[in-house]
């Protein structure tokens, strides 16, 4: 059961900032993110740190 919260917790992150980056970038309608380039430099600096994330997820794991 060791490691399971970060891996959730990053693929959460990676999830949320590809909706970032794309709303960002004006793919996704409906949003006031929606165009706004600043959520399209977010989007993928929160996918690097859902990576990373869960990276140590996988790592811890395999200690176990």
């Amino acid at each position: 059961m060791k490691g399971w919260l970060p891996l959730t917790l990053g693929l959460l992150a990676m999830v949320v900032g590809a909706v970032w980056t794309v709303q960002g970038l004006g793919y996704v309608e409906g949003s006031v993110m929606t165009g706004q380039r600043v959520w399209a430099v977010i989007g993928p600096v929160l996918v690097l740190v859902g990576l990373v994330v869960l990276w140590l997820g996988l790592r811890s794991r395999r200690r176990s």
